[in-house]
């Protein structure tokens, strides 16, 4: 099965915005970005994809992506991502692609070896229709997600996804597999999630710096304003 990678990803500005209890709109941005550009490097990586591409409506994340010789499917204007990604899925529907990996831009810890693992799971027989489901760590994300053809579901990302798309496979009683990734799992939207994916300790990617640093850097900006010396 012919499979390429697809990663939807909007515009820095604004980004993880519940976030904002513990960083400031500029360190989103910087995380958002320093996320995207480690899980890009990751996926590109990764043996066994036909190829990779980044759909966006945002002009630093189609350069960056373009930088990293991935391909760009560019939305005239963004309208969310299950909105991207039925768009891009259209545009490789037409181009001819098989089966589609679909990959947020927004799990620090994945790394090549896990994409990897995930296609390890789809039989070397396996054939259109087939659907596999990688959940978030919470169960009511959907983190990663193979399709072949494309088009095979329709999607909501968002709270509750993984039930949401698991159903419809059901439904339908077509080929799945759900697989469970402790690394695939992890999407960072809450500051909890930020603290999890600190605590794993992982040193080859630079979104562990990078939060790292801003979370020191905001800690001492309340200490400051508090007037503690």
């Amino acid at each position: 099965m012919n499979i390429v990678a697809l990663l939807p990803v909007k515009g820095f500005r604004n980004a993880k915005q519940r976030l904002g209890a513990i960083l400031d709109q500029a360190g989103r941005e910087l995380l958002a970005e320093t996320m995207f550009r480690d899980v890009l490097r990751q996926v590109r990586l990764a043996r066994g994809l036909a190829g990779t591409f980044v759909v966006t409506g945002d002009e630093r994340v189609a350069a960056i992506a373009a930088s990293t010789g991935a391909e760009v499917i560019r939305e005239a204007v963004e309208k969310g991502e299950t909105a991207a990604v039925d768009f891009a899925r259209g545009e490789l529907k037409k181009a001819g692609c098989e089966a589609v990996l679909i990959v947020p831009g927004d799990l620090p810890l994945v790394r090549a070896a896990d994409v990897e693992r995930v296609l390890d799971q789809v039989p070397r027989d396996a054939a259109a229709p087939y659907a596999l489901l990688v959940p978030s760590h919470d169960r009511l994300g959907t983190n990663a997600l193979l399709l072949a053809p494309a088009d095979l579901l329709r999607l909501r990302f968002g709270h509750d996804s993984f039930n949401f798309h698991l159903n419809q496979v059901r439904a339908q009683g077509l080929p799945m597999r759900v697989v469970e990734d402790e690394y695939l799992a992890l999407d960072i939207d809450e500051p909890e999630d930020l603290r999890r994916f600190l605590a794993y300790g992982h040193e080859d990617g630079e979104s562990t710096r990078v939060a790292n640093r801003l979370l020191e850097e905001q800690d001492a900006r309340r200490i400051r304003s508090a007037g503690v010396t």
